[in-house]
């Protein structure tokens, strides 16, 4: 392997696979990627899940993430699930709610054997600002307890994403574990506009705007430019295409701080972090998605990294070879998701060029 690539380790799973064969497939991946070298005994060993939001079924099973708890355990090591509040309402606005919800996915210490530990707190507030120094930010606001963990493992289920093309391992980094503070400033360059001549006014993005930014004017929606936070849950949640981010000029920021506030997540903790993306259930609209949704893509397997930016151009170059075109290119074809990779690559988070290795 040339110096400068890195490793990545692929294990393929049949599509429509069970969720045992699943599990199996990780047991089996974590121990020939050799994930376990990152812990140390009595290390604290943070696990970010995405749960999914209510009436989704395709995020990663819990199941999977059980064989994890396992072989840490197994190492010696203190594992928790964690995850952050969401800018938008819904299961997963605080700790209260987002617990609750994790529970009825299955996410729960009984079903696990570990405990699920909110790591922005109670109300998404609970933040340290980490100095690196990059293009857009010198400093980054991420949830507290992730920088108190020894070690960090993250499973991301690679979507679509309608801002930032690609949701993988680097936004469930940079948007997953930064603070409120932490996603504003990611989304403050997106401020979406509604289309008057495709709104119904069914009310709908009132009702879910998290800031109240949205009035009626002259029987239309209306979003006030001063209140809105740039969540983009309006876009989310319009069925009539009425609502449209100016993507071509917000989603290049919104990919660029996303990966710097990754980096403001993973910098203090080298040779500490290991990665996995599940190629299964891949679907166009993120896992955030109040709504049941069907996989875009056949299943492909699961990736195994400790690199962040090699373990996301692997999903892109296997959703390519399997389909003729990228998880992304399918999703939001109006975005160039390699922004991000590029990004993180110059800030120093790790390399786009890697070494593909079969398990």
């Amino acid at each position: 392997m040339n110096q400068n690539e890195s490793a990545v380790y692929f294990l393929a799973v049949p599509d429509g696979a069970d969720v045992g064969r699943q599990a199996a497939a990780m047991k089996k991946l974590y121990k020939a990627s050799q994930a376990a070298d990152i812990i140390q005994k009595e290390d604290m060993v943070a696990i970010k899940v995405h749960v999914g939001e209510q009436h989704n079924t395709t995020h990663v099973r819990s199941e999977l993430i059980k064989e994890i708890v396992n072989k840490v355990k197994g190492k010696g090591g203190q594992p928790f699930l964690t995850e952050t509040s969401t800018l938008y309402r819904g299961q997963r606005e605080n700790a209260i709610k987002h617990l609750l919800h994790a529970y009825q996915h299955g996410f729960s210490i009984e079903t696990l054997g570990a405990p699920f530990i909110m790591a922005d707190g109670l109300a998404g507030n609970t933040e340290h600002e980490v100095q690196i120094d990059a293009e857009l930010h010198e400093r980054v606001n991420v949830a507290r307890e992730i920088l108190v963990a020894d070690a960090l493992i993250a499973v991301s289920h690679p979507t679509g994403h309608p801002g930032s093309g690609l949701g993988a391992c680097i936004k469930n980094l940079g948007m997953g574990l930064a603070s409120r503070m932490g996603k504003m400033r990611q989304h403050s360059a997106m401020k979406p506009e509604v289309k008057p001549d495709k709104c119904t006014f069914c009310r709908k993005c009132m009702r879910w705007c998290p800031e109240d930014a949205i009035i009626e004017r002259e029987s239309k929606a209306f979003i006030v430019q001063e209140k809105c936070i740039g969540c983009g849950e309006c876009i989310a949640v319009c069925r009539f295409g009425a609502v449209s981010f100016d993507f071509a000029s917000e989603s290049a920021f919104l990919q660029k701080s996303m990966a710097e506030h990754a980096y403001g997540v993973v910098k203090d903790k080298p040779g500490k972090c290991f990665y996995f993306n599940v190629l299964i259930d891949m679907t166009k609209g993120c896992d955030c998605y109040s709504t049941k949704q069907e996989k875009c893509i056949p299943d492909i397997g699961i990736l195994a990294s400790c690199d962040p930016v090699a373990i996301d151009m692997a999903t892109l170059d296997l959703t390519t070879r399997a389909n003729g075109q990228s998880l992304a290119e399918i999703s939001a074809p109006h975005l160039n998701a390699l922004i991000q990779l590029q990004h993180a690559e110059k800030i120093g988070m790790g390399s786009m060029k890697y070494q593909l290795i079969e398990i």
